[in-house]
């Protein structure tokens, strides 16, 4: 039995918890493919890491550039369940079509149906979560929901150290297994998370920027969405953070293994972290977040032995813990909720576009002058890009 008390569950939104389950869910699935996915590609289909960029750039500009859309649609038709309800069954229904990939190409029509799945859901999803909250507790919810997520990550990457030996380290029937969980998420989903136009202030008061009735781009959120375009320029696929790790003889025995440890610290950093950005400010925990990216992109590119890129990893997990869900209620702040997803949707589709040439710039980077040059890029963004935080809000 699920504890419930005062309609809430362990002290959050019953909506709140129901999505930090279906996203636990999903990302259960998605994480079972994500580890094992750029070895498939390069081990077993013989792709270059060039293509393997294309692949996750096209995959993740599909999936923002479709966000604005979605989000936009939300507000205009003042439901957001129906939107979310639709992502995650296509993304459900793509999974197991890995298993019959033959060629790069495949998997690069598979990877642009999934992410169309994610577009669809994501802008509609943080406007509900946000909409199920008060302002002032916004970084605590997206925190758990996030810690959710990557708790979904950690789950997946553990079956699949137990299933790879169990199926002789056959991708294909890893790809098909990854759909159970998924079908899962989408039952919870359709069943226990209700539709939440409602929201409280806590007696915050809102800055002239979040005028209700005005586009959601306002100046802040302007400067605050160019800022994190230039970041995600040098934020490129977590696939390449593998293929590193893989420099250093890390097996593909370990590399679950290694993901674990990066999403473990990830979801024990996200409530703190997001409970932190309530009391000290959103943007003071973003700027910390931006400086750790820094070090683990630079660690990267310089280290030269394995337990440095194990130290990393989770230094990664801090990285993320500090940034997912404290950037979502930073942006809840700017935007009045009638316009969150529209907002929650530039901000994705913006951060999409600049993710497609962080890919294929970090493959091509690789490709022409190596991993410490690709990494090191990275890490001169993230800085940049904490002293504009700094400077310009």
């Amino acid at each position: 039995m699920v504890p419930v008390k005062n309609g809430k569950i362990f002290g959050f939104d019953k909506n709140i918890f129901w999505m930090g389950l279906t996203s636990f869910l999903t990302d259960a699935g998605s994480e079972m493919i994500h580890p094992i996915l750029p070895i498939f590609l390069s081990s077993v289909l013989g792709v270059n890491k060039a293509f393997i960029g294309l692949i996750e750039g096209i995959a993740e500009a599909t999936a923002s550039l479709l966000k604005v859309v979605s989000g936009w649609l939300s507000d205009k038709l003042d439901s957001r369940k129906e939107i979310i309800v639709l992502g995650y069954s296509l993304s459900t229904i793509t999974k197991p079509l890995l298993a019959i990939s033959t060629s790069g190409w495949h998997v690069l029509a598979i990877r642009f149906f999934d992410r169309l799945g994610k577009g669809l859901r994501g802008a509609p999803r943080d406007a509900l979560i946000s909409g199920s909250c008060k302002d002032c507790d916004l970084g605590r919810s997206f925190g758990f929901h996030r810690a959710m997520d990557s708790a979904g990550a950690i789950a997946g990457p553990a079956l699949l150290l137990i299933l790879m030996p169990l199926f002789h380290n056959d991708f294909r029937s890893i790809f098909l297994i990854s759909s159970i969980p998924a079908t899962l998420a989408v039952i919870v989903l359709i069943f226990f998370v209700r539709e939440n136009k409602q929201t409280e202030n806590c007696g915050v008061k809102r800055t002239s920027d979040n005028i209700s009735g005005r586009p959601p781009l306002k100046k802040k959120f302007i400067i605050f969405l160019t800022i994190f375009a230039i970041f995600t320029l040098g934020n490129s696929s977590d696939a390449f953070l593998i293929l590193r790790a893989q420099d250093f003889n890390i097996g593909i025995a370990l590399i679950p293994l290694l993901w674990i440890v990066f999403n473990s610290i990830y979801t024990f950093s996200c409530v703190p972290a997001g409970r932190m950005s309530d009391i000290l400010g959103r943007k003071n925990v973003l700027i910390l977040g931006l400086v750790v990216y820094s070090i683990v992109y630079f660690g990267l590119g310089f280290s030269n032995s394995a337990w440095q890129i194990w130290a990393l990893f989770a230094m990664y997990g801090v990285y993320y813990g500090m940034t997912e869900g404290v950037s979502r209620a930073y942006i809840a702040e700017m935007i009045p909720q009638k316009n969150r997803g529209a907002a929650y949707g530039i901000y994705g589709t913006t951060i999409g576009i600049a993710s497609f040439f962080a890919s294929i710039i970090m493959g091509t980077i690789w490709q022409i002058l190596g991993a410490t040059a690709a990494f090191s890029f990275g890490g001169m963004l993230s800085a940049i890009a904490a002293v504009l935080l700094i400077v310009a809000l």
